[in-house]
């Protein structure tokens, strides 16, 4: 099919991971209005993605025992791959991967204290899947993907994840652990440059006793960790920060029994889900995300978005809706203004090439090197974005998913190019409309018509078509011009 509607292709880019030919086809001929209403609206749509997994017509899953992404991390990811593959709720996987990035959170820390089902299972068990209706993080994601931001982040301060990976475990009366406060004012909220060392301490102290319950021995299959709220762990004092708590302007929560503590934490989040530092991080967060890394979001971009924010009470539907239809996003020079993470590449080639006898667990190693393996961010402040994606070994990596993918569909893409076949012009036309790569400059494009051209007179054989087909595809997506979306 021909390129028709560049809008659209950007739209399901930045709100998804791209669309197959088909997908494409309808989104375009429903309209990016109809499109971003429907992707806001997840619930609507029917989701039952997780059935396919192992059936013909979709991209595979390897599994040496019974696939359990429940408690097998490796089964995990490739389910996570085979969603953002095959969802019909595009946008609220893409949310996912913005929360799991936003409240980086990883799965070695938690096998070390947990062991490696329970870790599994703590990141991405599906309640209705569990013996004991265990929710996995993403899973918490999932669910509040387009939700409210502070319910949300109470939800994560109590998330068993998050408890092990940021040791509120620990955090007890007369011995505050401040590991998750920090990282709740500095990455998850406010930012940096507003809030002090104190309110560290402070947040600290509000969060003692938010604890984890385990339910049977560690070893048992069906054990099941929980928040748990120890009273007797609560430091009952006043606590006092740099910004206001309340509306009247007091920055002090005060002192409560210790069957009341609990208030603490969520007067605290309150305060730092309606703060405007919070509204505008967000917006610059959402910005890099969804508009351009390569400028920073402007001022009036960050006015519209973070007020939108605080008006709809916290409401990231309304929020993620203001930057899809923002000025900005419309622009024309922010198509292809944000590099491609690894899992973003990889899906989208995945989509746009085809399935047919390939496994998502084949891209899980190259994910690795590319630098992005799902449930492990290397740190509290999650990957390291834009350039940063791009080492020698990460190119390499991509070059070689590429020549992976490309190979393994070739049969397929002989046939889909036979009616191409009457020139090598035609041929790349047909690989450029269903990659859709941004422009190739002449030089480039010279270079890939080289590349059918090379070895003999172009008479369009189903020979010549198997090869260059596939070989053409395998150029396009390691291209520089495909590593940006």
């Amino acid at each position: 099919m021909a390129r028709r509607d560049a809008f659209t292709e950007h739209f399901l880019r930045r709100a998804g991971f791209g669309a197959s030919p088909d997908e494409r086809e309808a989104y375009e001929d429903q309209g990016v209005a109809a499109t971003l209403d429907e992707f806001l609206a997840p619930d609507s749509t029917p989701d039952p993605v997780d059935q396919y997994i192992g059936q013909p017509g979709f991209v595979g899953v390897t599994a040496r025992t019974p696939f359990s992404p429940n408690s097998l991390i490796n089964d995990a990811r490739q389910r996570w791959l085979f969603r953002m593959v095959h969802t019909r709720r595009p946008l609220q996987e893409k949310m996912a991967l913005f929360w799991h990035q936003h409240f980086a959170t990883a799965y070695g820390k938690i096998a070390g204290a947990l062991g490696a089902p329970a870790a599994a299972r703590v990141m991405a068990a599906k309640p209705s899947e569990d013996p004991v209706r265990q929710r996995g993080q993403i899973e918490l994601f999932r669910q509040y993907a387009l939700g409210n931001f502070r319910d949300l982040v109470i939800e994560v301060a109590r998330d068993p994840a998050m408890l092990v990976w940021l040791d509120g475990r620990s955090n007890v009366r007369g011995r505050p652990q401040e590991n998750f406060a920090r990282e709740l004012l500095e990455l998850f909220t406010l930012g940096v440059g507003h809030f002090t060392e104190d309110d560290v301490t402070s947040g600290s102290r509000v969060f003692t006793g938010w604890n984890l319950a385990r339910v049977g021995n560690r070893d048992d299959p069906d054990v099941q960790y929980s928040f748990a709220y120890n009273a007797n762990q609560h430091d009952t004092g006043a606590k006092t920060f740099s910004f206001p708590i309340y509306g009247g302007g007091s920055r002090t929560i005060p002192a409560r029994s210790a069957q009341e503590g609990q208030q603490d934490g969520l007067d605290l989040i309150n305060a730092l889900a309606a703060h405007p530092a919070t509204a505008e991080r967000l917006a610059r967060q959402l910005y890099a995300f969804f508009v351009s890394e390569l400028t920073a979001a402007p001022a009036d971009f960050v006015a519209n978005v973070g007020g939108t924010y605080l008006r709809s009470g916290f409401d990231m539907r309304a929020t993620v809706r203001a930057v899809f239809e923002s000025p900005d996003f419309a622009a024309p020079w922010s198509m292809y203004a944000r590099y491609s993470w690894p899992v973003e590449f990889v899906v989208r080639a995945i989509k746009e090439t085809g399935w047919a006898g390939f496994s998502v667990n084949s891209a899980l190693a190259p994910l690795v090197s590319m630098g992005q393996q799902l449930f492990e961010p290397p740190h509290v402040g999650g990957w390291r974005r834009g350039p940063a994606w791009f080492s020698t070994g990460a190119v390499l990596a991509r070059a070689s998913f590429a020549a992976t993918l490309a190979q393994s569909q070739r049969t397929a893409l002989r046939d889909q190019a036979s009616r191409y076949r009457q020139s090598p012009q035609s041929l790349v036309g047909f690989v450029l409309d269903r990659l859709t790569p941004t422009r190739f400059e002449d030089g480039p494009y010279a270079d890939l018509l080289a590349y059918v051209q090379a070895g003999g007179e172009w008479t369009g054989s189903d020979a010549q078509l198997l090869t260059k087909t596939a070989g053409l595809v395998h150029l396009v997506l390691c291209s520089s011009e495909y590593q940006v979306a």
